[in-house]
């Protein structure tokens, strides 16, 4: 069974109770916040008492808000359900999870800004966290959804969602809805690929309602990276995405360069010095109306390739190869596309080539 955690149901001390709940790869409870304050705990859409959310801890101004309800003439749009929060400055929501010490998770959670231009938000569990800097829009629908990891230290964790911003208007914050986790398994590799998560198997929690993908954020290492292996070295985020939603070259899952040479995926391999290698992987489109002609730049070490790939929008990749001669006991592969693209059905999405199935072998002993 893939790894889920539970929430014991206790009585302490006659006053303290945790409700029984069961999760596996999926929404933390009332992770979509459908479950809002009681009238005597909300004042407008302004929520009142740190404990008014069910299962949720609030802290500073959070704000309950509906979908449809309007800011000015912005109409505020929920991407699953009715409800979701807003976290004006310094506001937070944090929750309690159940987890195995040692174990690594992914977290995803869908976020959509309001007014502020130059928005981040901190995500933490301790001792662990990261400043996602979210004000770049990557779908026309005005959300999206990131992905960040941890491993866990400790049991239970404790999981923050911060808004460090200082605008003039206190409100003025980053919409927050569906939070979910998934444990993660780190491959390895072995002698018939030396690369790890080559298909990119193991990865974040997929929202199976939501078109959009998962953004894995910039400047994410290979320790705790939502994407076992695989480093983004780069400006800004790279797309995680489904068989469901986009057309995939091989298995479930696969990669979306999204954002020219500022979207660059990397990993480290264990290579042979003078040892001829072949790296072999699938560059394609994610039949998401991403169409033109793409680059996708791929680099081992030394040597260089550029694979072009004439895009209709419509599905469809083809297989490149790139032999180098090793230089060292560790290689750095990396792939970036070399061009800013946009969907031809809205012209206001970011997207990219795909990229998949990435093989490595040696060819010959040295």
């Amino acid at each position: 069974m893939r790894g889920g955690f539970i929430f014991l149901s206790v009585l302490l001390c006659s006053t303290f109770h945790v409700s029984f709940s069961l999760i596996v790869d999926g929404l933390v409870p009332n992770g979509n916040f459908e479950l809002g304050p009681k009238p005597t705990d909300i004042n407008g859409t302004v929520v009142l008492g740190k404990y008014a959310i069910p299962k949720w801890e609030t802290s500073g101004f959070v704000e309950y808000i509906k979908s449809g309800q309007k800011q000015g003439d912005m109409l505020l749009v929920v991407p699953e359900g009715a409800f979701a929060v807003r976290l004006g400055n310094e506001a937070s929501v944090k929750q309690r999870i159940k987890v195995t010490k040692g174990m690594y998770y992914a977290i995803s959670f869908s976020y959509a800004r309001t007014c502020a231009q130059d928005e981040s938000l901190n995500i933490s569990v301790a001792p662990d966290y990261g400043v996602l800097p979210v004000q770049t829009l990557y779908s026309s629908n005005g959300w999206d959804t990131y992905a960040w990891a941890f491993k866990a230290l400790y049991d239970p964790v404790e999981f923050v969602l911060h808004n460090p911003g200082v605008e003039e208007d206190p409100a003025c914050g980053p919409l927050v809805d569906s939070v979910a986790i998934r444990t993660l398994y780190p491959p390895r590799a072995n002698n018939k690929n030396l690369v790890k998560n080559p298909s990119f198997e193991e990865g974040p929690y997929v929202f199976p309602n939501t078109s959009w993908g998962v953004l894995i954020p910039p400047n994410i290492e290979d320790d705790h990276s939502p994407l076992p292996g695989w480093m983004v070295e780069s400006l800004k985020a790279v797309k995680y995405i489904d068989a469901e939603h986009f057309s995939v070259p091989h298995g479930r899952r696969a990669v979306e360069l999204v954002a020219g040479k500022e979207s660059a995926i990397a990993q480290i391999v264990r290579t042979i010095p003078g040892k001829i290698y072949t790296l072999s992987f699938s560059v394609g489109d994610a039949s998401n109306s991403c169409e033109g002609s793409m680059i996708v730049e791929a680099f081992a070490g030394r040597d260089t390739i550029k694979v072009p790939y004439e895009s209709k929008g419509k599905g469809g990749f083809k297989r490149a190869v790139l032999k180098f001669v090793a230089v060292s006991t560790r290689t750095r592969i990396m792939f970036l596309s070399t061009f800013y693209t946009m969907r031809s059905d809205d012209l206001a999405s970011l997207c990219g080539p795909v990229l998949d199935d990435v093989t490595l072998l040696s060819l010959r002993k040295p």
